[in-house]
């Protein structure tokens, strides 16, 4: 048993330890937010869920090049900014955070889509795996989203 004194000891003890390694720089996140693709990856291991480099030679990685309509979703990362591409229902989204609103791309355009941002620097990985339920997902398979205007860039307006 302790007493009062023994718990302000390790309760300071505890604080100083909390206080010194929440100090220390971290390479997994910075001040901005930005966070190392090894605390997404601990993040989706949660859910069962894994990352594969769209460009590597991982079997999925191969089925995803020659044909990306099959994967449910890709998560994309440039400098300190990470988006994904998601299929919902039967259609393909761009759910881009610097965008007005998420983006539809058709099912052509996704290969096309994912080439550019290669070309333009972005790391590309596959989600693996099944994803959790989502309502959304349910609705559009129901009734397919139309979008009449593109979403602009949040820095253009």
């Amino acid at each position: 048993m302790y007493d009062k004194a023994s718990w302000i000891g390790i309760i300071d003890e505890v604080s100083y330890e909390f206080g010194s390694c929440y100090s220390q720089p971290s390479s997994n996140m910075d001040d901005s937010g930005m966070f190392s693709v090894q605390v997404l990856t601990s993040a989706l291991n949660i859910w069962n869920l894994s990352l594969v480099p769209f460009a590597s030679s991982n079997p999925l990685a191969v089925t995803a090049r020659s044909n990306p309509v099959e994967q449910n979703a890709y998560i994309c990362n440039f400098k300190e900014h990470w988006f994904t591409i998601r299929k919902l229902g039967y259609q393909w989204f761009n759910m881009n955070s610097l965008l007005t609103f998420p983006e539809l791309i058709s099912d052509t355009y996704l290969s096309l889509f994912l080439i550019q941002l290669q070309h333009e620097g972005y790391s590309i990985f596959v989600l693996d795996g099944q994803l959790p339920p989502c309502k959304a997902d349910d609705a559009l398979k129901v009734k397919p989203a139309v979008q009449t205007i593109k979403p602009q860039l949040l820095s253009e307006i």
